[in-house]
C-alpha cells in the first residue's frame, strides 16, 4: 500500500486527513512542529505511522522533510496541508509575514516539486492534494497575504494538474470556506465577522470531501453549497467590492 505524507498533521484538517488515509490502508508519514501531538496521533493510527517533526517556515525544511519521508519508503500521496494566517496590514509584522510566505508558498511549492520529480522518475501514478481556501478567489485587506498565498496555490495546482495528468499524476486543490479548526484562534480572529457570520463546516466533512476529490483525480474541490455559491459570485462581483466586503468581515 502506498505511503502518504501529510503536513500540518498535528491539528484540524491534518488529523482528519491522517485518519482518512489510514482508513484506506495507507501507511503514513505525518509532520508538523508539535512532536507531542504527532506522537499522540501516531499511536491512534491502525497502519504504520512515522513521525517527522518539521518547521516548514525554515529555509530548506521542505527538502529535508521530503528526504526523510522517503528514507526507506516511497511517498505516493502528498497532502500539502500546513498553512499559516496572519491578520493585519502588510508590513506590520515582517517576521510573521515571512513565515506565512515560507509555509504557504515556498514549502508547499518545494514539496510539490520534489513529489512530481520522484513520481515521474519512478513511474508512480502519484496524487497531490493542496489545501487552498475560498480565500483564493478574492482579495481581503488585513488578510491580504493569506488570501494571496492561497490564490497562488490554487492557480499553481490547476496548472500543474494539466501538466501532470499525461503521466498519470493528479493534483487537486481543496478550497474550503470557514472550517472548525484552530485557524481563527491561531490568527487572532476568533471573534471576527467571518468566524461569527458565515456557516462553519466541520473538519471531518471538509477533509472527507478533499480526500475523495483527490482519489477521484479532481482538479478542484469546493465543499458545501454555500462555499460554492460564494466562489461563483467572485467571478461576477467587482474585485473592489469584494475587497471592501472582506475587510468588513475580517475586522468586524
Amino acid at each position: 500500500m502506498a505511503w502518504a505524507l501529510i503536513t500540518g498533521a498535528s491539528s484540524g484538517l491534518g488529523i482528519e486527513f491522517a485518519r482518512l488515509a489510514a482508513a484506506d490502508g495507507h501507511d503514513l508519514v505525518i509532520s508538523a512542529r508539535s512532536t507531542d501531538r504527532l506522537d499522540t496521533l501516531a499511536a491512534e493510527m491502525p497502519t504504520q505511522t512515522v513521525v517527522i517533526p518539521a518547521d516548514l517556515s525554515q529555509p530548506g525544511a521542505a527538502d529535508r522533510l521530503w528526504e526523510s519521508a522517503n528514507d526507506g519508503r516511497r511517498i505516493e500521496i502528498l497532502v500539502n496541508n500546513a498553512g499559516l494566517g496572519i491578520h493585519g496590514n502588510l508590513g506590520r509584522a515582517p517576521e510573521l509575514e515571512r513565515g506565512t510566505l515560507s509555509v504557504n508558498v515556498v514549502a508547499a511549492t518545494e514539496l510539490m516539486q520534489r513529489a512530481l520529480a520522484d513520481f515521474r522518475d519512478h513511474g508512480t501514478r502519484g496524487r497531490i492534494l493542496n489545501v487552498a481556501s475560498l480565500a483564493a478567489f478574492m482579495p481581503a485587506p488585513t488578510m491580504g497575504l493569506y488570501h494571496a498565498s492561497k490564490s497562488y496555490l490554487l492557480s499553481l495546482s490547476e496548472a500543474v494538474h494539466h501538466e501532470a495528468k499525461a503521466a498519470g499524476i493528479t493534483v487537486t486543490a481543496l478550497c474550503p470556506g470557514p472550517t472548525r479548526t484552530g485557524f481563527f484562534d491561531a490568527a487572532g480572529l476568533g471573534n471576527s465577522g467571518v468566524a461569527r457570520l458565515m456557516p462553519l463546516q466541520s473538519a471531518p466533512q471538509v477533509a472527507r470531501a478533499g480526500w475523495r476529490g483527490m482519489m477521484a483525480g479532481k482538479r478542484t474541490v469546493i465543499p458545501g453549497l454555500a462555499t460554492k455559491a460564494l466562489a461563483v459570485s467572485t467571478r461576477v462581483a467587482p474585485r473592489g467590492v469584494m475587497a471592501r466586503v472582506n475587510k468588513r468581515f475580517w475586522n468586524s
